[in-house]
């Protein structure tokens, strides 16, 4: 009788155990003082400091890149996606003025190169430093059937904290408050799905350089503004971009009016929408548009705020204000 093993079957436990292990000094980099342990345990060890907070809240997000991992596996370049998936989780609980601490990635893929693998640790572990946060654990599932050869998917999951009185929920907007939008790195990791029906293969591997640009971290910039009692809502425009995100953080009794021309949309996104022949407000739901996180503020704060951003040479507009309705979003 032909004897099967799980080796057989397209798993390789050995090569899987030796991947962990060059890992570990890679992922060391990112440790904040409060991880325990290193990675490779059943379980990842991180001792919050309860002499420096209050009360504090843990917030927690998931999140992948999407299909923009198409793109980076037609030109073979596997790291800036890794950042990608950092930038999604953190950006996110950003958004409730957050503290990001700490993150875990999950790899899927049938057959993929190690050095491919690695690659994409490099991004992720890349974009915990920038954002300040740990890369403390993970899984590499390796199934066989599930992805096409050298496919793999990420997702990444992000714990982060809050003193409980300093939680930013939108719930204190009011009319008379002041947007202002926050420069984007470019497509960021929303709308590849209609970046690959407009462009061809030949257009896709010719701007790939653009089109794989990482999606900014804005941790930093935006924690150097908080705690804050001027900064009454954020928002990570990502999927559903202005129209839901920013809706989202919204009272019922508000709108926010969006003024699409007080800021250079970049020519990427024009490109996008004449090739595809793509309704305005259709850019507008599904792509940022150069602005990559929102901010509502109090009109008195504004300048300071913009000076501040703009000292850490992250670029900001006026685009828009709070006004009395029901919840929408208005651009025009």
């Amino acid at each position: 009788m032909k004897r099967v093993t799980y080796k057989k079957s397209g798993v390789d436990i050995d090569s899987a155990s030796a991947f962990k292990s060059k890992l570990q000094p890679l992922v060391r980099k990112s440790f904040r003082a409060e991880v325990l342990k290193d990675i490779g345990g059943f379980g990842s060890f991180f001792k919050l400091d309860k002499n420096k907070y209050k009360n504090p809240v843990l917030v927690s997000s998931s999140d992948g890149v999407g299909t923009k991992l198409k793109i980076a596996g037609l030109v073979n370049k596997h790291d800036s996606v890794g950042i990608d998936a950092v930038a999604m989780n953190v950006n996110d609980i950003l958004c409730a003025g957050a503290e990001p601490l700490f993150f875990l990635d999950y790899i899927a893929h049938s057959t993929v190169k190690e050095e491919v693998l690695i690659d994409v640790v490099k991004g992720i572990n890349d974009g915990c430093i920038q954002s300040g946060c740990s890369l403390i654990g993970g899984e590499t599932a390796q199934m066989p059937g599930m992805y096409r050869p050298g496919e793999y998917d990420i997702a990444g999951f992000c714990v982060g904290v809050v003193e409980r009185d300093k939680i930013i929920d939108g719930s204190r907007i009011q009319a008379g408050d002041v947007v202002i939008g926050l420069e984007s790195s470019g497509i960021h990791s929303n709308g590849y799905s209609l970046v690959r029906k407009v462009f061809s293969t030949s257009e896709l591997k010719r701007m790939s350089k653009e089109l794989l640009t990482p999606t900014r971290i804005y941790v930093k910039q935006v924690l150097s503004l908080l705690p804050s009692k001027f900064i009454k809502g954020i928002a990570h425009i990502t999927g559903g971009a202005f129209y839901d995100k920013i809706a989202r953080i919204l009272p019922g009794n508000v709108d926010v009016k969006i003024d699409k021309n007080s800021w250079n949309v970049p020519k990427i996104f024009r490109l996008i929408q004449n090739k595809g022949n793509v309704p305005e407000r259709e850019m507008y739901h599904t792509l940022n548009m150069g602005i990559g996180m929102v901010l509502i503020v109090t009109p008195a704060s504004v300048n300071s705020i913009i000076l501040k951003l703009q000292s850490q040479k992250l670029k900001s507009w006026i685009i828009g204000e709070v006004v009395k309705g029901n919840k929408k979003v208005r651009i025009a």
